[in-house]
């Protein structure tokens, strides 16, 4: 049977039936975490069917396993889903993320654990349908739907008192820019007719939006600045810090880079490619600054969650300075990095999630000598942080490699500049992750932790971490197979914009909204 027609639709709902089903179900024993296990390990096995039957030889700028079909006829939304070589391996991340956050959920998430299970799937949903929505309006309504479950785990699961204000702080600096980013759909809209990328890209490409360069530049910014917060792009990193202290580790697996690095590359690229290049000096300056950022910020935490969330920063700086390059090179490395950073960022929350579940803190000055004590531990963190800081062989190195390259690849000399200050920062995260493995697990041991009675990393923990640890030295020493995709996006977008005569301003008379021949043929 061929399911390639209907597989996206599959791997997005599945969790949306399994949320449900968990609604409806008694809480009970472990009901909850076996049944979420289940419905996340199905949906994961179903994302394996896109790199098992993509087509690598297709052109770049072609989508796969389309799905388009009529939804409703005025305003012109269409159920459209497809996938390319920027999003496949997104899709297949998040299915992979989802079970082992559920294992690592098992005990830490003693109570409401219904309510729990049933927000991380939707969670899941939203993702999903993120990468894999052509329609903008399909898009938007996914995007906003990732909001909710997200705002809703920190402020009912967050470890402190300070959960309800990070949940706020979050939803408001996401929400915000939310409704912006809607008008600049609507205004879309407006001129054109159709919600549809794939149209809406090829307008923009032969320079057929709009006329008014004001108003194109406007509507670039609605996307950008909505797609920069969610990043976060420095300095719009305010709600970080809070909202990674206080989410849960499976959530906090998932909070931070993904869908806005994604939503730039995808929508910012690909619809306002002139503007994006005009903007490009500015957002390699930022990438380069928050690289610096982030990682000296993190140098002086004493608090393991506060160092992760700068590190995290750091670490889609890098992606942004990567992208805005406009190189084949920088563009590979950037989508290759934002893989990285979920399994690389995922494998150290886990970890230090395991850490407080043992000890009950993130400050480092209760730790110290641990390494003896908690040998399992120790290894998995030393190699989790070598993935980090661009050990060759090891994931981050290729990412991280490709992006420098990219950006020095630059004809502009102050591109170079910045290049070279982001690149400190692969010295500077090496220093703040070896001195947090020398804080924690080396030295003498420290009287507030040394007569704990600890087990080591369990059987379930075990199952939870080693496949992350096996997938960072697969990319590190296979890079090509995940490339073969990813190099189809990233030729693709790195291409100039057609250097064909902009349209002229429509007149008061002439402004009603083009119907494209696509949806023409449809009625």
């Amino acid at each position: 049977m061929n399911i390639d027609h209907t597989i996206l639709t599959i791997i997005t709902f599945v969790p949306l039936a399994g949320a449900v089903l968990l609604a409806l179900l008694p809480d009970k024993g472990r009901l909850m975490q076996w049944g979420a296990l289940a419905v996340t390990l199905i949906t994961f096995l179903c994302t394996l069917h896109l790199p098992a039957y993509f087509d690598y030889s297709a052109a770049p700028g072609t989508f796969q396993f389309e799905q388009n079909s009529a939804w409703i006829s005025s305003p012109a939304i269409r159920y459209h889903l497809g996938v390319d070589g920027l999003s496949m391996w997104l899709i297949v991340l998040t299915g992979f993320l989802a079970p082992l956050g559920v294992l690592v959920s098992w005990n830490t998430i003693g109570d409401r654990k219904k309510l729990f299970y049933t927000l991380f799937l939707l969670q899941q949903v939203a993702m999903l349908g993120i990468f894999v929505s052509l329609d903008l309006f399909l898009y938007y309504a996914f995007w906003e739907l990732s909001l909710v479950p997200m705002a809703l785990l920190i402020a009912t699961f967050g470890r402190t008192a300070n959960r309800r204000r990070a949940a706020i702080k979050y939803f408001l600096y996401a929400f915000i820019p939310s409704a912006i980013l809607l008008v600049g759909m609507l205004w879309l809209y407006a001129r054109t007719g159709t919600f549809q990328f794939p149209e809406l890209a090829q307008l923009a490409a032969t320079h057929n939006i709009s006329g008014n360069e004001a108003a194109l530049w406007l509507a670039s910014l609605s996307f950008l600045i909505a797609f920069a917060v969610k990043v976060p792009v420095f300095p719009l990193h305010g709600w970080l810090t809070d909202a990674i202290s206080e989410a849960p580790t499976a959530a906090v697996m998932v909070l931070v880079g993904k869908l806005g690095l994604y939503s730039i590359l995808r929508f910012s690229f690909g619809i306002f490619p002139e503007q994006s290049r005009h903007i490009a000096p500015l957002m390699i300056a930022l990438g380069a600054i928050g690289i610096v950022y982030g990682a000296l910020i993190a140098l002086v935490q004493k608090d393991l969650k506060q160092l992760a969330a700068y590190g995290a920063l750091g670490h889609v700086s890098v992606v942004v300075l990567g992208i805005f390059t406009f190189t084949i090179a920088g563009l590979d490395g950037g989508i290759y990095a934002t893989l990285n950073e979920g399994i690389g960022a995922g494998a150290f929350f886990i970890l230090l999630g395991i850490l407080f579940e043992r000890y009950g803190t993130y400050d480092m000055r209760d730790y110290g000598g641990l390494a003896a004590k908690l040998p399992w531990m120790v290894t998995l963190f030393v190699i989790t942080t070598l993935s980090v800081i661009g050990l060759p062989m090891l994931n981050g190195f290729i990412g991280e490699f490709l992006v420098l390259t990219g950006a020095m690849q630059s004809t502009v000399t102050h591109h170079i500049g910045w290049t070279v200050l982001g690149t400190t920062g692969v010295i500077l995260t090496a220093s703040y992750m070896l001195w947090m493995i020398q804080r924690v697990f080396y030295g003498d041991l420290n009287e507030n932790t040394a007569d704990v009675p600890v087990p080591d990393v369990t059987g379930r923990e075990h199952l939870a971490l080693w496949p992350l640890i096996a997938v960072m030295l697969a990319m590190g020493v296979a890079s090509p197979y995940w490339l073969r995709a990813i190099d189809t996006a990233g030729t693709y977008l790195a291409q100039d914009p057609q250097p064909v005569e902009p349209a002229a301003s429509l007149s008061p008379t002439d402004a009603q909204p083009q119907i494209p021949a696509a949806q023409e043929a449809t009625k």
